[in-house]
C-alpha cells in the first residue's frame, strides 16, 4: 500500500468518516504495512490531531488508536519517535480488534496525568513475565531452564532434551542402539508466576505455556497407543497429526481428545470454570464430573463448570491474547483481571475496602511494566492501586 493511501485512510479514520470498504481496509492496515516511515507519519498525525482542534474529530472513536499511546507517559517533546515506532504495530492491531468490540476502553481518559496517584510511579516497578520454567525429570532431578545453558541439557532412555537459543525446550528421539524396549518415563515442566515457556514434545507437538502452569508428559510416546498429557493452568497446543495415536489433554475437570489440531485450554484452579477454545480441527471435550462430552468445531469454546458443558462462539482475540502478547478484557470484573495480573507479574493482590468494578473492556500489551497497566486502570475505573514491594493494594 502506498504511503499516501495509508495517511488518507488515517485522516478519514480520526474523523469517523470511513466507508464500510475503507473501514475494512483500515482494519487490515497493520498487517499490510511494513514501512516504518509510514507508521511514523501516521503517529505524527496522531499527536498533531491530539494537540490541535481537528474539526469533525470524534474523540470516542479516536480512543481506539489512543488506547496504547495514552497508556504510556507522554515524553518530551510531545512524542519520542523510537518508542512510538515500536508501539505502532500493536496500536494498529488493537485498533482492528477494538473497533469490533466497541469503544468503551478504559485506557481512554480526559483526566490529566498529574491526577494519577504518584505512589505508582515512585514505587519500584515490576517487569512482566519472561522465559522462566523448571523441568523435573522422571528421576526427580529438577532443572531451572532459565539458568540452563543452550544445547543438550539432559538425556533419558532414547530421548535427548535440548534448550534452543530462543529458549525453547525440544525433545529428540535417539536411535535405540541396544534394541531393548524403552522404559516409560514422565517429565513435568512448570512455569512459575511471572514465567512462560514453549516446548516441543517428542511427537512434534508444540505447547506454549502461560504463567503459573504445569504440564506432565511422557519423555517418549513411541510405545504408547495414545499421547496423553496432564495440564494445570493454561496452555496453547499445536498438535502434530497422528491418526493412529490420539492426543489427550487431561485437567482436573475434563479431558480433551484430538488427532491433530490447534486449541487453547484455560484451567487455572482459582477460576470458576475450564475453557477450551478451538482454532483448527476438531476436539472432543469430556466432563470428568458429569461424564458427558461435546465435540467442538473451529471458532467454538467449551466451558466446563461443575457437571455441565456449555458450547458457544469463542472470542478468539480474548482467548489467545496471552499467547499473542496482550491482555484482552471483554467484560471481566476487576478481580478476574487482577488474577491475570498477579500471575503475569508475580505479585500478590490485597483488597482494602469494597471494590466492585465489572464490565471491563480493553486491551493492553503484556510486555509493559506493572505500573503502566495499573495507571491505565486507575485512569478510568473507580479504583486506586498502591505497589508495596511485590504486593498490590486495591482500594476504591
Amino acid at each position: 500500500m502506498r504511503n499516501e493511501r495509508a495517511v488518507f485512510l488515517y485522516e478519514k479514520y480520526i474523523k469517523n468518516d470511513l466507508s464500510a470498504e475503507e473501514q475494512l481496509e483500515w482494519d487490515n492496515l497493520g498487517l499490510d504495512l511494513d514501512n516504518d516511515q509510514v507508521f511514523q507519519k501516521l503517529v505524527d498525525s496522531f499527536w498533531d490531531s491530539k494537540n490541535e482542534d481537528v474539526p469533525g474529530m470524534d474523540a470516542t472513536h479516536v480512543s481506539n488508536v489512543e488506547a496504547y499511546i495514552l497508556a504510556q507517559p507522554q515524553p518530551e517533546p510531545k512524542y519520542e519517535k523510537p518508542l512510538i515506532k515500536k508501539l505502532w504495530t500493536r496500536i494498529a492491531v488493537a485498533a482492528s480488534f477494538l473497533t469490533v468490540i466497541g469503544t468503551s476502553l478504559y485506557f481512554y481518559t480526559s483526566k490529566p496525568a498529574n491526577n494519577i496517584d504518584r505512589t505508582l510511579s515512585q514505587a519500584k516497578d515490576i517487569d512482566p513475565a519472561s522465559n522462566k520454567a523448571y523441568l523435573t525429570l522422571s528421576n526427580g532431578k529438577r532443572i531451572s531452564l532459565t539458568d540452563a545453558s543452550n544445547g543438550n541439557i539432559a538425556e533419558q532412555t532414547n530421548v535427548q532434551i535440548t534448550k534452543t537459543a530462543d529458549g525453547q525446550l525440544v525433545y529428540t528421539i535417539a536411535e535405540n542402539k541396544s534394541g531393548s524396549s524403552s522404559r516409560l518415563e514422565y517429565n513435568t515442566i512448570e512455569t512459575p508466576n511471572g514465567g512462560r515457556y514453549e516446548i516441543a514434545l517428542p511427537d512434534g507437538t508444540h505447547v506454549w505455556m502461560n504463567a503459573a502452569s504445569s504440564l506432565k508428559y511422557p519423555a517418549s510416546f513411541a510405545s504408547l497407543k495414545e499421547r496423553r498429557v496432564e495440564l494445570q493452568g493454561e496452555a496453547y497446543f499445536q498438535v502434530a497429526k497422528d491418526k493412529q495415536h490420539p492426543f489427550i489433554v487431561k485437567t482436573a475437570q475434563q479431558e480433551v481428545k484430538v488427532l491433530g489440531t490447534r486449541f487453547n485450554i484455560n484451567s487455572y484452579g482459582d477460576g470458576p470454570d475450564v475453557k477450551t477454545t478451538l482454532l483448527e480441527g476438531s476436539v472432543n471435550v469430556s466432563n470428568l464430573n458429569g461424564k458427558n462430552s461435546k465435540i467442538l468445531i473451529p471458532g467454538q469454546q467449551a466451558v466446563v463448570k461443575g457437571d455441565d458443558i456449555k458450547i458457544g462462539e469463542a472470542d478468539l482475540d480474548q482467548a489467545l491474547s496471552w499467547k499473542n502478547g496482550d491482555f484482552v478484557f471483554n467484560g471481566e470484573d476487576l478481580k478476574a483481571v487482577m488474577r491475570q495480573i498477579a500471575r503475569w507479574y508475580d505479585v500478590e493482590v490485597e483488597y482494602k475496602g469494597e471494590v466492585d468494578v465489572s464490565g471491563i473492556v480493553s486491551a493492553f500489551p503484556r510486555n509493559k511494566k506493572l505500573s503502566q497497566l495499573l495507571k491505565a486502570l486507575e485512569a478510568s475505573q473507580n479504583v486506586h492501586f498502591k505497589i508495596e514491594g511485590r504486593r498490590i493494594l486495591v482500594m476504591p
